[in-house]
């Protein structure tokens, strides 16, 4: 399990179905009957609190909160190349939100 600190930055792969993947979606593929489709689409967030109960609370680039497992698959840190390419998709903490 990766350690996480305020105001590091993540990629949170987030699991969705539509009829119609939006071009930012990864790993597409059609459900069981081909009327729709299973995809993942990635969301850089910054934690923005610890908690002791093993959960983060972070914060997206329009100020929405989520509460997730730090032991969650999902998430990863986003590393310095990732981070350097994707800024303007993080959200700045200047203050607590």
């Amino acid at each position: 399990m990766a350690q996480f600190r305020v105001g590091d930055p993540i990629v949170y792969h987030k699991p969705k179905s539509s009829f119609s993947p939006g071009p930012r979606a990864k790993q597409v593929y059609p459900l069981q009957h081909g009327e729709a489709y299973h995809y993942v689409v990635d969301k850089f967030w910054k934690v923005f609190k610890v908690n002791d109960d093993g959960t983060l609370d972070v914060v997206t680039r329009t100020g929405k909160k989520h509460r997730l497992e730090a032991s969650d698959p999902n998430i990863s840190k986003a590393h310095l190349l990732k981070h350097l390419l994707y800024r303007k998709r993080f959200p700045q903490l200047n203050a607590e939100p």
